[in-house]
């Protein structure tokens, strides 16, 4: 019902009950009229309360909420800091957020021609130009910048290492499930897990080949390792890179630091379908040639979120009616949120579980009295 309908809204939009407008409409029966819903959202999204969404989807679709579980290791990362940290998570946030008001292409999570930056983030990420910590702003990027799109912001580059070293399989798994919709499976019971060597002796490259000499591994890890030895081209707090930071080693101690320049990054790889690339930058092209999975993955997040539940098969239809009423908008994202509210996934009554059966009790035969 209409009551139903403005709960969802908000709970989905604002992370609170209904308002006075919502319960007036309901009250009406007026939410059922999809023009009466698309004023709603629009109001919902002009509305401050609309943070809630920005920072409770991002924390859950990015994983942004796990991002202080680990604190980077001073020897090796000694430029990281509180501010540093805060200025991460503005970042992505503000990029939504830009996004979700501009009504840019969901696209533009795998790769913009800006960034939201501030001073501090700017000179992390080697960007000139940019004055202020508080204040951030719209920073076009450079045709040939590696920065662009979610993959090189440093809050998920950080929620995807540990403290003191990257994972390609953490963070190809990552990406699997993220931007391509393609959750993997768990690892077979029994394996021991890839310890990265931050003495700088090896690197994890080496040691994940070693470990997909298991059959058991290797079918897994043709899909996971590619996507993250692209991203090994940015280290735990999100910089760019073209070495790894040790604690000892045979190369070059880097001058004010207590680390060595360690042995070279290699980010090149081929994926399971065989198409090959050079680094980071082509990788991200790779994902951009096959916009549909990207979309659909993203459409499922948001309905997943919307309706508190996961998506089904039986929801399939609903994931393309979103795909397809985004298209008709260059796959803005704001389009996306109204095509989720308006899905037969987001609408339909949720269904009550079954009752499980009980077998009926038998009646045990009568005793006979004998004579």
């Amino acid at each position: 019902d209409d009551y139903t309908l403005a709960s969802r809204m908000s709970y989905f939009l604002w992370s609170s009950m209904p308002d006075d407008e919502l319960l007036r409409l309901a009250a009406a029966g007026k939410l059922s009229d999809p023009a009466v819903r698309h004023a709603q959202v629009e109001r919902m999204i002009a509305d401050p309360k609309i943070e809630r969404f920005i920072e409770n989807f991002t924390g859950q679709w990015l994983d942004l909420r796990d991002i202080e579980f680990t604190t980077p290791d001073k020897t090796l990362y000694p430029e990281y800091d509180e501010l540093l940290l805060r200025s991460m998570l503005a970042e992505t946030r503000g990029f939504f957020r830009h996004l979700l008001h501009e009504n840019l292409s969901v696209l533009n999570f795998v790769d913009s021609d800006f960034a939201i930056l501030n001073q501090r983030l700017a000179s992390h990420y080697g960007i000139d130009g940019v004055r202020g910590h508080e204040q951030f702003r719209v920073v076009p990027l450079p045709e040939e910048s590696v920065r662009g799109g979610i993959l090189t912001h440093a809050s998920v580059l950080k929620v995807t290492a540990n403290g003191t070293s990257t994972s390609p399989v953490l963070r190809g798994v990552w990406i699997l499930d993220k931007l391509l919709g393609q959750p993997a499976p768990p690892p077979p019971p029994g394996v021991p897990a890839v310890e990265p060597d931050i003495r700088g002796a090896t690197t994890i490259r080496d040691q994940l080949a070693k470990h997909r000499e298991i059959e058991s591994c290797n079918r897994c890890h043709a899909r996971i390792d590619p996507p993250g030895f692209a991203l090994e081209e940015f280290d735990v707090i999100g910089g760019h890179r073209t070495w790894y930071r040790s604690l000892e080693g045979k190369g070059s101690r880097i001058a004010k630091t207590n680390y060595y320049a360690g042995l070279p990054v290699e980010s090149a790889a081929k994926l399971i379908d065989g198409r090959a690339f050079d680094g980071f930058v082509q990788f991200r092209q790779r994902l951009l040639d096959d916009p549909d999975t990207v979309t659909r993955a993203i459409a499922e997040k948001l309905l997943i979120y919307g309706c508190g539940r996961p998506v089904t098969p039986a929801d399939r239809h609903s994931v393309n009616s979103v795909v397809n009423s985004a298209s008709k908008h260059d796959l803005g994202l704001r389009s996306m949120i109204h095509a989720v509210v308006e899905s037969e996934m987001f609408q339909r009554e949720p269904e009550a579980p079954a009752e499980p059966k009980v077998p009926a009790k038998s009646t045990p035969p009568a005793e006979s009295t004998g004579s």
